[in-house]
């Protein structure tokens, strides 16, 4: 029986009523994903043909898989929903810029995984397209089936999960893993592949709006470096938390929902996103429940990825268009975990290119398999997994849009301060708070600035609401001489990691990390 766009009251009785999830305290749902509880990049391929290959960035993150094996995993997939008793399709739409967005059509093995589309994806109207299926017609179709797994002996796959992206065919397959980010990621790269080939810029980044509507601001950022947190601002309102698009109309948001995460979530320091994951109808991931049926956000039994699916509209100032103007602030996020990067820094056009490219962070516990602990990594356009063309074509769209705008843009470290993991202590979240505060009311345009030379970053000498000496990081290490040597080690992987790049200007590379 094929239950098609659902209410999320109905989805939510079939997802109870087959066990699929366990209902809290709160009336929110928790779900468990076994053994797979982040992204396995590993596990990620896209087909290779002669329409796809010259425009895609082969590589480790790109793999390509034969045809063929697409096929015999597309016939599995399709089959197990053609013998299946109850199948979930959800119609939706991604990108609120009519212009700039698509079709999607997802077919779900499980009712859960249904919820987590309506409330992630942009719904449609009802009494046009939603109430009459016939009439949707799908840009993009997506099977997930968790329970359709792979044979990488016959299949051409390196495990029993895949996800698998056919552009040339606009469609996606995803099986062997629960793990709910697969299906929001995977449909992201597909409009990472299609809107720059219209010239609009995709971007992996939240977006907010000042209360009169006319001043937006980006916070681009890998995963654990506070897009979700900062974007969710009560003084202003809240366009999307982690994919945008960026055209000649402004800003527009790919989603309707929220995925944040949830580890070690406080009611003090993050109120928004707390209200909206303890709603009815928010669908949460791999947090510990208490006996009593309460949250225990602390607890990383499972993961330290805990997340929770929410629609934009639990958040109370969000924005319902999901379109906002032209963005005046640009902000780079990164949770440096060695302690090293000053917690705000200025970026001029080549220093913006220069970090734009480089995507530094830390990469944190639990965002993929197999990360227990933070390990520097460098991910082009803070989203390389998520990116399937050449760099230049991200380049060059974030650089003519930078010019045309002239929007200002800032590097934000989110991560530790006084040391590296493990002896230092995070940035606070009213520090960082205070820092954006700063930048998006304009305090930090003309403000003084010091020349880091390690770093080759313009620090601003002081930052209203911020102990000056945190500014400066070598001040919070015990040991000066430790922290320089350290600093220099990073810088050296920055200057290795942009080699990657042979068609950089030399002015670009010039911006970045001195040794």
């Amino acid at each position: 029986m094929i239950h098609q766009n659902l209410s999320i009251d109905l989805l939510i009785d079939k997802a109870l009523e087959r066990k699929e999830v366990i209902q809290s305290k709160s009336g929110a749902l928790v779900t468990y994903t076994g053994r797979y509880t982040g992204r396995s990049p590993r596990d990620r391929f896209i087909v290779d043909s002669p329409v796809v290959h010259d425009k895609i960035n082969w590589g480790k993150v790109n793999v390509p898989i034969s045809k063929d094996s697409y096929d015999k995993l597309y016939k599995k997939i399709s089959s197990f929903f053609d013998s299946e008793k109850e199948v979930f399709v959800v119609d939706a739409q991604v990108g609120a810029d009519k212009k700039n967005s698509i079709n999607l059509r997802v077919y779900c093995q499980y009712a859960h995984q249904a919820i987590f589309v309506t409330h992630l994806f942009r719904r449609l109207n009802v009494g046009a397209n939603f109430n009459s299926p016939e009439k949707f017609i799908p840009d993009l179709t997506l099977y997930c089936a968790p329970s359709v797994v792979a044979d990488p002996k016959t299949d051409g796959t390196n495990s029993e999960a895949f996800v698998i992206l056919n552009f040339e065919e606009k469609k996606i397959i995803i099986g062997g893993t629960k793990y709910l980010g697969e299906i929001k990621k995977s449909v992201f790269s597909y409009m990472n592949y299609i809107l720059p080939q219209k010239q609009v810029f995709p971007m992996h980044c939240s977006a907010n709006v000042d209360s009169t509507g006319k001043t937006s601001a980006l916070f681009f950022g890998l995963s654990g470096t506070g897009k979700t947190t900062l974007s969710a601002d009560p003084k202003r309102q809240l366009i999307g938390d982690d994919e945008h698009g960026w055209s000649e109309n402004g800003v527009f948001n790919f989603e309707g929902g929220c995925y944040a995460k949830c580890i070690n979530i406080k009611k003090e320091s993050e109120p928004q996103i707390w209200a909206a994951i303890h709603k009815n109808g928010a669908l949460l991931e791999n947090v510990v429940l208490k006996p009593d049926g309460d949250f225990d956000f602390d607890d990383d039994k499972f993961t330290e990825n805990t997340r929770g699916a929410y629609p934009l509209d639990f958040i109370k100032n969000s924005v319902p268009s999901g379109i906002g103007k032209k963005p005046k602030y640009v902000i780079f996020l990164t949770a440096d975990a060695e302690g090293l990067l000053p917690p705000v820094s200025h970026l001029n056009l080549n220093q913006a290119a220069y970090h734009f490219l480089s995507g530094y962070t830390s990469k944190l516990a639990g965002t993929e398999r197999g990360i227990t602990k933070p390990i520097p990594t460098f991910s082009a356009y803070f989203g390389g997994p998520f990116m399937p063309l050449m760099p230049m074509v991200y380049l060059n769209l974030l650089k003519k849009y930078l010019m045309k705008y002239d929007a200002k843009t800032y590097l934000v470290n989110t991560g530790w301060i006084g040391g590296a993991y493990g002896v230092g202590k995070r940035i606070s979240i009213a520090d960082t708070r205070n820092i954006i505060t700063a930048i998006l009311t304009g305090q930090l345009d003309e403000v003084k600035c010091r020349h880091d030379k390690i770093f080759n970053l313009f620090v601003p000498i002081k930052v209203p609401g911020v102990d000056e000496k945190i500014l400066d990081p070598s001040l919070s290490w015990s040991d000066k001489n430790l922290y320089n040597e350290n600093a220099k080690k990073l810088a050296k992987l920055f200057t290795e990691n942009i080699k990657k790049f042979p068609d950089v200007l030399q002015s670009i590379i010039d911006s970045g990390p001195k040794l």
